[in-house]
C-alpha cells in the first residue's frame, strides 16, 4: 500500500484573507466601525501520492491536464515526463479509475511513474492485435485494455498500463492515442514488428495489471457527487455539476463506438461529441460541428452517423 496517510483534501474555499491584504470593498475601518467579512476567493486543492508509495503532496493552481501533471511532478521532485498516468482514489493500475477530463472535487490523485523498459518483438499473424489505446492528455499513449484471447493476450509479456514508447524504432511520444492506434492498425499482417514499452513502477502488492476489466465506468465520474473540475484541451478548467443521466448514458455509448471503430477509449472526447450533438437538429448539422471542432480525428462518415444515433437513443432512454 502507498506510504503516508490518506488525508481529506483541504477546504476547497479558502476562507482566510490573503496575507497583507487590506479591507475589502465596503469595509469600514476605524473605531466603532462595522466590519463586513473579507471577500473570499475560491481555491481548489487536491491531495496526491505516488502509486508505488510516498508521502502525501498537494496540488493546486492548474488549468489543464498538462499543468496538473507538472504540479504533481513538482510536488515529488520528479523530472519532466516521469509520470505516465494518474488514477483517482486507488493506487492500482485500474483503467476504470483513470484521470481523464474530469476530477471529482474530493478525489485523491495517485501518480504512476515510469518503471522498467522492455522491447517486444511480435509476429502479426492476425489483423487485430486486441489492444485498446488511450492517452494521458500530456504526451503518452498507453494500453487501456487487452482483449481476452487476442494475439497480444496470448503473449503474456504485455500488460494493461504499459506505455507505448516506440513502434518499430519510431518514437510515438507526443502522439495522441488515435494516432498510435492508426499506426498499429497499419502494420502489415504476416510481418514482425517491435514495440518498446515502459511499465508503471510497481509496489509489492500491485499484481493486477493483467486484468482486462469489464465494461469501463462511464464518464470518469469518480467523485462525491458535489461537482467536478472539467479539464479541457482548449480553454480554462471549470467547475461543473455532475452530468445528467442522459449525458452519462450517451457518453458511455459514444465511448463504446470509439473503441469499436478506432481502438481507443476517451471519455473526454466522448463527452465533447455528446455536447456537440445534444442540441443539433439533424445529422448534417452534427457532422458539420464534428468536422469544425474535431476534424483532426478524420472520423469516417459511418462512425459520425452511428454517434448521432447513439445520442438519439440515449435521449430516448434506450
Amino acid at each position: 500500500m502507498p506510504l503516508g496517510r490518506w488525508k481529506k483534501a483541504a477546504p476547497l474555499v479558502n476562507d482566510e484573507a490573503e496575507e497583507g491584504s487590506g479591507p475589502g470593498p465596503g469595509v469600514e475601518d476605524g473605531p466603532g466601525a462595522s466590519r463586513l467579512p473579507t471577500p473570499i476567493r475560491p481555491r481548489l486543492v487536491f491531495h496526491t501520492q505516488l502509486a508505488h508509495g510516498s508521502a502525501t503532496g498537494r496540488v493546486e493552481g492548474f488549468g489543464n491536464v498538462r499543468e496538473l501533471y507538472s504540479r504533481v511532478s513538482q510536488a515529488f521532485g520528479l523530472g519532466p515526463g516521469e509520470i505516465m498516468f494518474c488514477t483517482l482514489n486507488t493506487h492500482k493500475v485500474d483503467m476504470d479509475k483513470l484521470l481523464g477530463g474530469q476530477i471529482g472535487l474530493e478525489d485523491f490523485i495517485f501518480a504512476h511513474i515510469k518503471g522498467q523498459t522492455k522491447e517486444v518483438e511480435i509476429y502479426k499473424s492476425e489483423d487485430a492485435l486486441g489492444l485498446t489505446i488511450t492517452d494521458n492528455g500530456a504526451g503518452y499513449a498507453f494500453i487501456k485494455r487487452i482483449k481476452e484471447g487476442s494475439l497480444i493476450d496470448r503473449m503474456h509479456v504485455i500488460n494493461v498500463g504499459d506505455l507505448i514508447e516506440a513502434i518499430n524504432g519510431q518514437s510515438v511520444v507526443g502522439f495522441r492515442h488515435f494516432e498510435v492506434a492508426k499506426l498499429l492498425k497499419s502494420l502489415v499482417k504476416g510481418q514482425p514488428f517491435t514495440l518498446r514499452l515502459v511499465e508503471p513502477l510497481k509496489a509489492f502488492d500491485m499484481i493486477s495489471q493483467r486484468s482486462r476489466g469489464g465494461k469501463p465506468a462511464s464518464g470518469g465520474q469518480l467523485g462525491t457527487g458535489k461537482g467536478t473540475l472539467r479539464l479541457r484541451a482548449k480553454g480554462a478548467a471549470t467547475v461543473e455539476e455532475e452530468p445528467s443521466a442522459f449525458e452519462e448514458k450517451a457518453i458511455e455509448k459514444v465511448d463504446d463506438l470509439l473503441e469499436s471503430y478506432m481502438g481507443i477509449r476517451d471519455t473526454e472526447l466522448a463527452a465533447t461529441m455528446v455536447d456537440l450533438g445534444k442540441n443539433r437538429r439533424n445529422p448534417d448539422e452534427f457532422a458539420q460541428a464534428i468536422d469544425e471542432d474535431l476534424g483532426d480525428f478524420a472520423f469516417p462518415d459511418e462512425f459520425v452517423f452511428d454517434v448521432w444515433g447513439a445520442i438519439g437513443d440515449a435521449k430516448a432512454g434506450r
